[in-house]
């Protein structure tokens, strides 16, 4: 299948950038044709005719939407594991996901990096006047831009919280808090989304508390997590590649967050490293295309790493 095709079916927007660029050789040669580099993955088509296409994580990095000229070399392996690993989790809780259980010819030098996706499209409804994509967050703990929200007395998403919550509270029963997928992620009333999708929203509810338990007996505090789901060709609403994963979730480690160190095991340290060196600031600058040089020390490299590594090892099932 080609680009054109999964835009002709409407499941590629036009306006969304494709390259001409070729991808990687040895995946080229068996007819898996490159049509998309994001800032982390790219996209390939597949031979033949059916509606999938082969998703290749890199080694690239980019914080706060910038993109960035810097690779940490293995991070890619790491995160195709956990997600195959959280889709794994969510197939067992009966939820399909657009991750394929068909795999690439795992002789290949970049099998470990690769998962055949579904193609689908993302799901959508009028919400307020407007038609809306949606991301489906659920926190366990108040932090963050909620916090922010909440103490200076706003209700971006009519929860009605108490102004006088402090950081890291635990709710009761995690909060669902959605916003529109796009740029700029813009908080949607909770309840208007709950009673648009409530059969969606109750099975990934208990998908987030169930997993929250199962990182919790394993050692792992999750936060929050994003969900995004979509539709595939036969009208069935699924979940995309980042379930439960770095990409889409805080872990915190139980041994940190005991000892009251809330860093997550993810890219927040490499968030923190930005924020001290101005890349937002740096980054201004940038023309269409082009990517912020940085230099990073490999003891913050490596610390990136061993939080994707124990995510893998205590969550795998």
């Amino acid at each position: 299948m080609k680009i054109s095709d999964i835009v002709a079916l409407g499941l590629w927007p036009e306006s969304k950038k494709t390259t001409t660029q070729k991808g990687i050789l040895e995946l080229e040669e068996l007819g898996y044709n490159l049509f998309y580099i994001g800032k982390n993955a790219d996209l390939y088509t597949c031979p033949g005719e059916e509606q999938k296409v082969l998703l290749v994580r890199s080694d690239r990095c980019s914080v706060f939407d910038i993109p960035l000229n810097l690779e940490i070399e293995g991070k890619g392996i790491w995160q195709t594991a956990i997600s195959n690993n959280g889709a794994k989790f969510a197939e067992e809780a009966g939820i399909k996901t657009a991750i394929l259980s068909e795999t690439v010819d795992q002789s290949l030098n970049v099998a470990p990096r690769c998962q055949l996706m579904e193609l689908c499209k993302a799901l959508e409804t009028e919400i307020d006047g407007d038609i809306v994509q949606f991301e489906f967050i659920f926190r366990n703990y108040l932090t963050g831009s909620l916090l922010d929200a909440t103490q200076k007395g706003n209700d971006p998403y009519g929860l009605d919280l108490d102004s006088s919550l402090q950081e890291w509270h635990k709710f009761d029963t995690p909060i669902f808090t959605p916003t529109t997928k796009g740029v700029k992620d813009i908080p949607l009333n909770s309840a208007k989304v709950r009673e648009k999708f409530p059969e969606i929203i109750s099975s990934l509810e208990k998908l987030f508390k169930d997993f929250t338990q199962y990182a919790h007996d394993n050692g792992i505090i999750i936060v929050d997590t994003k969900l995004e789901v979509f539709v595939n060709e036969k009208g069935e609403w699924i979940l995309g590649d980042e379930i439960l994963t770095p990409e889409s979730s805080r872990f915190i480690s139980k041994e940190k967050f005991d000892a009251k160190n809330f860093i997550s095991m993810d890219k927040q340290i490499l968030r923190n490293f930005a924020k001290e060196n101005s890349w937002k600031e740096k980054a201004k600058d940038l023309k269409d295309g082009e990517k912020l040089d940085v230099e990073v020390p490999a003891s913050i490299k490596n610390e990136v790493l061993s939080g994707y590594k124990t995510i893998h090892e205590r969550l795998s099932k």
